[in-house]
């Protein structure tokens, strides 16, 4: 038996011209016709934004996420809530540094498993310098820095990082 849960997929920087083809996938992806209301992104001139919710069996957010990332001119986040059998889950997509995932506590705080941690030690081992970069990327903090300024939703409402 496989587990539902939900998520949100945020569109943050789309061009009105892939606007009713990231529609369409998002809508195919979730087996339903796209509810996605498109709205001017006021961080980037003639680009656009949109946000659903979704409910769909745990490990939707990996698909629909493999899905978004064929468009490469798109930023988005697609997360997906944790279940009793699953971890929740974030991904993060920007042009310039491609797809980050990880798992996410129900606070909404980055895991990092412990072979990642054992593995980023060992790349850093000679280079004790460079460890903080390492945990910061784990963390997905250059994918944070380069959407916070498209995480604005409008003139009173802002998407933060928890």
């Amino acid at each position: 038996m496989t587990s539902q849960t939900c998520g949100v997929v945020l569109i943050h920087s789309a061009a009105a011209a892939l606007r009713p083809h990231v529609s369409w996938a998002v809508g195919a992806a979730l087996g339903a016709p796209d509810h996605l209301e498109w709205t001017p992104q006021p961080a980037e001139r003639g680009a656009w934004r949109a946000e659903q919710e979704w409910r769909a069996p745990a490990g939707f957010a990996a698909r629909l996420a493999t899905v978004l990332q064929r468009f490469p001119d798109l930023r988005f986040e697609v997360t997906e809530e944790p279940t009793a059998l699953t971890a929740g889950l974030r991904f993060s997509f920007t042009p310039r540094l491609g797809l980050f995932q990880a798992m996410a506590a129900p606070s909404g705080d980055i895991v990092v498993d412990e072979n990642r941690l054992h593995e980023a030690l060992r790349r850093c081992e000679s280079r004790p310098h460079e460890l903080a970069a390492a945990i910061r990327r784990l963390l997905g903090q250059p994918w944070d820095d380069e959407l916070e300024p498209y995480r604005y939703a409008g003139q009173t409402r802002w998407l933060r990082v928890v």
